[in-house]
């Protein structure tokens, strides 16, 4: 059973899978842009990632040029994308490669793990698309698969399910093929075997899919167990003169770390030469574990006060500047 599953998903992968994405290339690919797509490709879907990926790319088209640059300018081609964690970590692990590996990037696995940023799955793919290591991989897509596929219960979150999950992920490797095999998991997760009205008659694995034929699909892999998601609200002041906007910049840990945004105003604080702001409509994010309500007050600097450590914007230049997802949507709706 195990050499049916991977040789069919290998023959699927090979005739309908994904040839064409931009860090894909034939024979043996380029370390850096396979690390960058995997870093970009965490928590996010293909579609997103590519013009992100393509901008990036452009302005750091080497590992080198990436860890000497400016990390406002990092943060900048980032902004957008979420998850700005992997943004600083991505340049924190270039410098480490400079610093530790002569700005060579590992071949060792474990080497590569090391790297701020990279977990046990994403250092497999690295290894297995950059340099043909025959390594496992279990990223969100992968673990549904195998959870259909071989029925396996529980939250995948849970240790006991991942390790087990894991412990399948090694024993499925072939012997051959693995950059097919490797890319046709990735594949099927993102393309067939969907969270939400999976394609099981086009599936290659379909014949042995323990959900299927027990008719769990909807039921694997187990999710986890619903909770209270904590609601938070916040008033942002955008202080606008002549056509720019004062923005501060965030702490580099935590919420939007190292990215520009508006000045939190303490809840029940407004100032006084605030009484005649105008309040745009509230602005909902959902963040991983809350969500929050904007509530943007507009005025004219001669209303506000002015922060002291503050960065002043101009309105024409959003597209360029670090900012988080939510605060670009406030400030272009000015312009």
């Amino acid at each position: 059973m195990v050499t049916e599953f991977a040789h069919a998903l290998i023959r699927w992968q090979k005739s309908a899978g994904r040839h064409d994405l931009p860090w894909q290339q034939k024979g043996r690919a380029d370390p850096y842009r396979v690390w960058l797509s995997e870093i970009m490709l965490q928590q996010t879907q293909v579609a997103t990632v590519i013009p992100y990926y393509r901008r990036f790319l452009a302005r750091f088209p080497d590992l080198a040029g990436l860890a000497a640059a400016p990390t406002e300018e990092v943060m900048a081609l980032w902004s957008g994308l979420g998850y700005y964690a992997r943004a600083r970590n991505l340049q924190r692990a270039a410098q480490a490669i400079v610093a530790t590996h002569g700005g060579r990037f590992p071949r060792h696995i474990g080497d590569i793990e090391a790297l701020p940023g990279i977990g046990r799955s994403t250092a497999a793919a690295i290894a297995v698309f950059a340099f043909g290591a025959r390594a496992a991989i279990l990223d969100g897509n992968v673990k549904r698969v195998l959870a259909r596929a071989f029925g396996i219960a529980g939250f995948p979150g849970e240790k006991a399910v991942e390790a087990r999950l894991w412990a399948l992920a090694e024993s499925l490797l072939p012997e051959r093929g693995l950059v097919a095999y490797t890319q046709g998991l990735m594949d099927l997760g993102a393309t067939l075997c969907t969270r939400a009205r999976p394609r099981c008659g086009e599936c290659p694995v379909a014949a042995q899919c323990v959900a299927r034929r027990e008719d769990r699909i909807a039921a694997l892999p187990t999710p986890r167990a619903k909770r209270a998601v904590p609601q938070r609200a916040v008033t942002l002041l955008v202080q606008l003169d002549r056509g720019r906007v004062l923005l501060e910049r965030r702490p580099p840990k935590g919420i939007w770390g190292g990215l520009l945004s508006l000045p939190e105003l303490p809840p029940g604080k407004i100032p006084r030469r605030t009484a005649g702001a105008v309040p745009l409509p509230v602005v909902r994010h959902a963040f991983t574990h809350f969500r929050l309500d904007i509530t943007p007050l507009v005025c004219k600097v001669s209303r506000c006060d002015t922060a002291k450590d503050g960065v002043w914007l101009s309105l024409k230049k959003l597209d360029t500047a670090p900012l988080p997802a939510p605060i670009r949507k406030i400030l272009e709706s000015l312009t």
